[in-house]
């Protein structure tokens, strides 16, 4: 059932000041505003500041080891073990520091599909970061509020520093979830999409034990209700390529995959800003009014304009806003299965085709490397793009071993004959800081023949290094780009910048204990 004022106090949240109650959007901007935390843009979007932390902070990200998360946690990089004893000191540490502080409280859900549903409270410290919650979550439903399903509490506390003497924390930062007390305590830094993807950790844990995939990918739908997914990490083209005014958005960022189909985590987006223009991105560029949030995007000081050119906080600019506020979208969430899935890789080697097709063994080596480049901004200390691999494209979010998602994936590419798609929207001509990143709009038209069908029966080349099956002509798109290595002035380093990409996902599959070797022939020969 959804907290009372009862249930806050037995987190131990006590002598509170004035606690507000799922506050309305326009009234959350006047908080915020005149709690001097943001100021309003010419369009009206609330624009906000989160230094020193302007992306993700992975190596603070905790998991509480208990009974319930010790034996299936994937322990390691992305995951690291906090004791009980641990999060009980953040915990009251946390509720001394409110005592006597305001906070906002929303009441929110998490997954379009009602059989897979769950309750949200959201208690933040700031005005504006409950409207980010208000914003990106589901909007909340009567059979919510009355639901005996288990929900989750988020305390996002951005003010409050952990001690790492005392708590046993790296820094003073920490993202902690606690499964046995389905709560997530949020501390020491304002970057607002650690809310988000706190939760989409936690349903990566709860939906495949129900036999859901829950993905890292965006979602939508043609006119004759033809599903494609996207999937990608940040910055890869999830929600700019999703956002397409001939088809409907589904979700930009975060779905599952049941028995019936798929169905969005959010209720809105959470898009990349940095250079983002009317003519590319409509859609987006529309969504920017009020009731929207920008992080870290810079103001003209005369204007209050934007200027989406400007990276001088970080290249990681961001702004929220709901899925209601784009004009072709699901507002239900929820859709059939995909017929179509495009994995999409920002390759900064500039060797990988701009679009290949993927048998299914092809598709799952695809999958569990999750090849891309983290771009600037994404994590801190990111500043230029770096090669990484990030199974199923979502390692930070993955709190079970890769296999367990893979293995959901591939029944159902199986069970729905699904096509799959490799599409590179990073460099082609040469590598990052030589060669060029990919126009959108070829990247566009090469999406929209994938899932249209018209690129089934091309004649294709097989790649001689990646093995994978590009096409000799799309619609819309020049034929020398499809080519990677035509389009390097220098034939001879493509091939030597192609064989170390390739050496470097052998390298990276070593990782992974297969049942058979189908899938790992399917790689980079």
């Amino acid at each position: 059932m959804m907290m009372s004022r009862k249930a806050l106090e037995e987190y131990g949240l006590m002598n509170l000041g004035k606690i507000h109650w799922n506050l309305a959007p326009a009234i959350l901007v006047e908080h915020a505003l005149a709690r001097g935390e943001g100021v309003l843009a010419s369009n009206g979007a609330l624009a906000t500041k989160t230094a020193p932390h302007t992306g993700r902070s992975p190596k603070d990200k905790y998991i509480v080891s208990n009974e319930e998360s010790a034996s299936r946690i994937w322990w390691g990089e992305n995951n690291h073990p906090m004791a009980p004893e641990h999060f009980e000191m953040v915990r009251r540490s946390l509720a001394a520091y409110l005592q006597g502080r305001d906070v906002y409280v929303l009441d929110a859900a998490a997954g379009a599909d009602p059989a897979y549903r769950i309750p949200l409270q959201v208690i933040t410290e700031l005005a504006w970061h409950n409207l980010f919650a208000r914003q990106l979550f589901l909007r909340v439903k009567d059979e919510d509020l009355a639901s005996e399903r288990p929900g989750f509490t988020i305390l996002c506390v951005p003010n409050f520093h952990t001690d790492p003497r005392t708590h046993g924390t790296r820094s003073e930062t920490a993202i902690i979830i606690d499964f046995e007390e389905r709560l997530i305590l949020i501390a020491g830094t304002h970057y607002a999409g650690e809310m988000k993807k706190a939760v989409f950790t936690v349903l990566n844990f709860m939906l495949p034990a129900q036999g859901v995939l829950p993905m890292h990918c965006s979602a939508n739908v043609g006119e004759k209700g033809d599903v494609a997914l996207f999937f990608g990490l940040s910055g890869t083209g999830k929600t700019s390529l999703s956002a397409d005014p001939t088809r409907r958005l589904i979700g930009d960022d975060e779905h599952g995959w049941g028995d019936t189909g798929i169905f969005n985590f959010e209720g809105g987006c959470y898009a990349k800003c940095i250079n983002l223009s009317r003519e590319h991105e409509p859609q987006i560029w529309n969504a920017m009014r009020f009731g929207a949030i920008y992080e870290n995007v810079v103001l003209d000081e005369k204007t209050r304009e934007p200027r989406y050119e400007d990276a001088s906080i970080t290249e990681n600019t961001r702004a929220a806003y709901p899925v209601d506020f784009i004009d072709n979208v699901v507002l239900e969430g929820r859709a059939g299965h995909p017929q179509a899935i495009i994995f999409l890789s920002a390759d900064s080697f500039g060797v990988l085709p701009p679009i290949s097709q993927l048998t299914t063994e092809q598709a799952m080596y695809y999958f569990l490397s999750g090849y891309t480049s983290k771009l600037a901004g994404t994590e801190s200390g990111v500043t230029t793009p770096q090669a990484t691999f990030s199974p199923c494209f979502g390692a930070p979010f993955l709190p079970l071993r890769p296999g367990e998602y893979a293995n959901l994936l591939r029944e159902r590419i199986v069970a729905h004959k699904v096509r799959c798609y490799l599409v590179n929207t990073g460099w082609t001509g040469g590598p990052y800081g030589v060669g060029r990143r990919i126009n959108i709009n070829y990247t566009r038209a090469m999406v929209r023949a994938a899932i249209s069908g018209e690129l089934e029966g091309v004649e294709t080349i097989t790649d001689p290094i990646f093995g994978l099956h590009v096409p000799v002509a799309c619609p819309g798109v020049p034929a020398e780009l499809l080519n990677p290595r035509s389009t390097w002035p220098d034939p001879e380093a493509y091939d030597r910048q192609a064989a170390e990409l390739a050496a470097r996902f052998k390298e990276n599959f070593k990782q992974f204990t297969l049942p058979g070797e189908e899938i790992r022939a399917a790689g980079p020969r």
